[in-house]
Parts: structure tokens; sequence; C-alpha cells
């Protein structure tokens, strides 16, 4: 290692003017700096110009964008324009689902966690930005002191015992030259701002899991409703048959097959509430309410299933929060490669020393009692065996890995918004063939209804009309309820009602 040194002493006003001269010199020479190393650029990504699946009905769909000018492509001047804001929850216009979603930000740990990890992020770029000043330190010193008779300071007729008064001030400051603390702040509050991405997507996920569990619930309330006129219709279908059978027009057949029906569709029942109670517990953990106190009315599932706009493709980069996250995260690491590459630069540091030492304390703070110094410092080292070129080697790829990791961030948010848009648009062709199904069932059932009360068919022609009726309506109320889910899920895969200028700046 090799190290230049100069000095500038303390009894000469010259020196002073020297000192303070290469102080404001430091300070130009900073001002003029441009930190070494890559600036960043985000990593390409071309959005396509509109989404592969837009078949649902429930799905708004902005008009396709005019050709890409020359040179570039269209951007919104606005990312929120088209798109969902802010509780986005309320678009389902359920109070009570709004009430569950408003205590997430609240009460739910989970967001507390991610927020106590982005304030110590911030905390981390606040850390850093105090190396951009320089440190300052007081404090006085007293002490009692015995020169040796056979040491190098001993001067015949000077006293051996003597008092130090000392109180004095000392400042350090190492120029940021090369970039080194500007990058290492920047990477900080790049992070920081991740950070803060991810407590977005936590809320984000906490409120969609939140609205899925609800809307399953409220499906399996509006199965439990079917089950339970089922069962009040099979009941007096079981009466009948009864009284057909002491009227001699029945038989016990026919009595046996009904009781059967009504125990099958009773044990459905109890297995729909086995879910139920388990979908009100995950309702009730995510907003936080004491289990034991908490519960959710019975409340069929019968909203009108609302549109839900999804913008242009280009939105996506700027709504959706782990793709920010990934982003802030590799514009970080291209800050690192700029800190490994300052290390091939020398290192720079001011100090400066003042205040007054005396041996007696009528003396201590007077003018003659006065010291300082001024220092400036350049150390380059000179050999480290590559361990310099390894370290920016290593910035360098650890770059390319995390710009590979958001350009993956981008592809899988664009395919889980055309896995959630196809299944809409798959679930509403099923749902519209059902409803057929459904009616062509009821209409079958009381035929067959008809058929038995007139005594030219037996009962079990009624009972497996019911049983495909039955089967057929339940799947009707399972099509409504994944719509719902989807819905959600389309809503998060398009980042809920967050954009990028959430993001602290």
């Amino acid at each position: 290692m090799g190290a230049l040194k100069l000095e500038f002493g303390r009894r000469h006003a010259g020196w002073v003017r020297c000192g303070g001269f290469a102080a404001l010199l430091a300070l130009e020479l900073l001002a003029g700096c441009k930190p070494v190393g890559p600036n960043y650029n985000r990593p390409g990504y071309e959005a396509p110009p509109v989404y592969k699946e837009t078949g649902a009905s429930t799905v708004q769909v902005p008009l396709a964008p005019p050709p890409n000018p020359a040179g570039g492509g269209w951007h919104p001047a606005t990312p929120s324009d088209g798109m969902l804001r802010g509780k986005w929850w309320e678009i389902y216009q359920d109070s009570q689902l709004n009430q569950l979603e408003e205590r997430i930000e609240t009460y739910n740990p989970g967001v507390r966690q991610a927020l106590e990890t982005y304030l110590a992020a911030q905390d981390q770029a606040k850390a850093a930005r105090s190396a951009l000043y320089p440190t300052l330190s007081a404090g006085p010193s007293v002490s009692r002191n015995t020169i040796s008779a056979n040491g190098p300071s001993f001067s015949a007729g000077k006293a051996t015992e003597y008092t130090d008064l000392l109180v004095s001030g000392q400042a350090s400051w190492e120029p940021d030259f090369w970039g080194r603390i500007r990058r290492t702040v920047e990477a900080a509050h790049e992070n920081a701002q991740a950070s803060a991405a991810d407590m977005a997507n936590v809320d984000l996920s906490l409120h969609a899991e939140m609205a899925a569990d609800y809307f399953q619930l409220r499906g399996l309330d509006a199965e439990i409703k079917l089950l339970k006129e089922t069962v009040a219709d099979l009941e007096r279908q079981l009466d009948l048959t009864g009284r057909r059978l002491k009227g001699g027009v029945g038989t016990e057949v026919d009595v046996a097959q009904a009781r059967t029906q009504l125990e099958t569709v009773r044990a459905q029942l109890v297995d729909v509430g086995v879910a139920r109670a388990q979908y009100e517990h995950a309702v009730g953990t995510i907003a936080n309410y004491r289990l034991p106190e908490f519960s959710i009315p019975f409340s069929p599932l019968d909203l009108a299933l609302p549109k839900i706009p999804v913008g242009v493709p280009s939105q996506l980069l700027e709504r959706r929060p782990d793709i920010a996250a990934a982003e802030r995260r590799t514009a970080a690491a291209n800050e690192r490669i700029g800190i490994a590459v300052s290390a091939f630069y020398p290192t720079i540091s001011l100090t400066g020393q003042g205040g007054f030492e005396s041996l007696h304390a009528g003396t201590w703070i007077q003018g003659p009692s006065a010291l300082w110094s001024l220092g400036a410092q350049a150390t380059e080292l000179l050999f480290d065996a590559g361990q310099r070129h390894a370290l920016t080697d290593e910035a360098r790829q650890a770059y390319e890995a995390q710009a590979a990791g958001y350009r993956n961030a981008v592809f899988q948010a664009f395919n889980d918004v055309e896995d959630q848009l196809s299944g809409l648009r798959i679930l509403e062709q099923e749902s519209g063939v059902e409803q057929k199904a459904v009616e062509s069932a009821q209409h079958s059932f009381e035929i067959s209804n008809q058929r038995y009360n007139g005594g030219v068919t037996s009962y079990l022609e009624v009972l497996t009309a019911e049983a495909t009726l039955i089967q057929n309506q339940r799947t009707a109320i399972d099509l409504q309820t994944r719509q719902f889910v989807d819905s959600v899920g389309l809503v998060r895969s398009l980042g809920g009602g967050w954009d990028t200028s959430q993001l602290p700046k």
C-alpha cells in the first residue's frame, strides 16, 4: 500500500489559509465530480399494444392505441387513467366487505411487519446520507502525569509531575470525489423504495385474499340456501310418499328412496358448513378479529359482477408493486457497480483539530493556550491481488441477474393478467351454458313430478331428475363464485389501485 500524506502545522497563519483553501478546493472539485461507474437505465421491455384475452363482458377495455411513432412507443401520461384507484374493493358495492377490508391496514400484523421493514430501510438511507458530511466531536480531558527521571523527556530543573488540562474539538471529512458515498446513498434510497413497493404488494395481496375468501364464503352461503330449500322440498316429498303408501298408491321403495335422498342432501348441507367455517376463520384472521367472538352473518352471493377496467398493457409496468420492487432493486444493483469501481481511486480525507491546553486552570481558556492543526491525506491502494477486479465483476453480474429478475417479473405479470382475463371469459361462457342446463333440468324435474303424480312413472325418475337439478344448480353457484374470485384475481394482477407515483421520492 502506498500513501501520500500532507499535514498543515499549527504555528503559522499562512498554513491556516492553505488549509482553508484546500477545503474550498475540495468542495469545488466535489461539486464538479461525476460519480464513477455506469449511470442507470431501466432494462428495456416493449409492452404489447393490447391484451390477448379481452372477451369477457365484465372486462372494460380501452380503445386500441394508435401505431407507435418513430423512435419510441406510446406511454400513458398518467398511469391511473382508465384504471382502478384507491380502495378498489368498493367496486363490488358490499358494505360488509368494505368494513372488513378497512381493518387490514390498521390491524393486520403482516402489514405492520412490512411497514417496519420499510421504515428500517428508510433509516439505512439516512445513515448512508450522513457520510456526505463532516463528523465533529469535542470534549475536555484532565490528566495527572509523572515524567520518568530516566526517560527522554526528563530535564534537570523541570518538574516531573504536572497536570494537563485540555479541551478540544476534532473534525474529519472524506470528500466524495469519486461518488462512492453518493452511489451508496442512491442504492440505499432505491432499496427503501423497493421495500415500500414490497409493503404495497403485501397490502394488495392481503386485500385480495380477503375479498376472495369473502366471496367464497358468500358462494357457500348461496349453496347452503339452495340445499336448505331442497331439504324442505324433500321433506314434503317424503311426507307425500308416506301418505301415498298409506293410501295404497305408493310403495315402501318410494318412501325409502325419498328418505335416502333427503338424508343425502342433509349430509351435503353439513359438509358445506365445514368449508364455510374455514373461510370465516380465514377472513377473521386477515382482519385480525378474535375468532371466538367473530362471525359473518348468513349472506348468499347475490351481487352483480362489476366491470374491471384493465387499461393498456404499458400501464401494467407502473401499476404492479412487485414489478416496481424488482426495478428499484435493479437500480440499486447498478449503483453497487459504481461503488465497486470507486475502490480503484484514491481515498482522500481532511482533518482538523482545535482547542485549549494548559498546565494550570487559571490559564486554561486563554489565547496563548490555543492550539489547532489542519491536515489532508490521500491513500491509494497499489496491490490487492485482483480483489477489486473480482468485486467489480461480481457487482456487474449481480446487476445482470437483477435485471433478468425484473424482466421475469414483467413476464409473469403479463401472464397473470392474461390468465385472469381468459378465466373470466371462459367462466362467463360456461356460466351461460350452465344456466341453460339448470333451466332444462328444472323443466325435466317438473315433468317427472307430473308423471309421478299421474301414476305413469316411478318415484325413481323423480329422484333422478331432482338429483340432476341439484347438481346443476350447485354448479351454477360455483361458477358464479369463481367469477367473483377471478375478478378479484384480475384486480390483483393489475396492481389494484396502486401505481409508482406512490413510491417515496
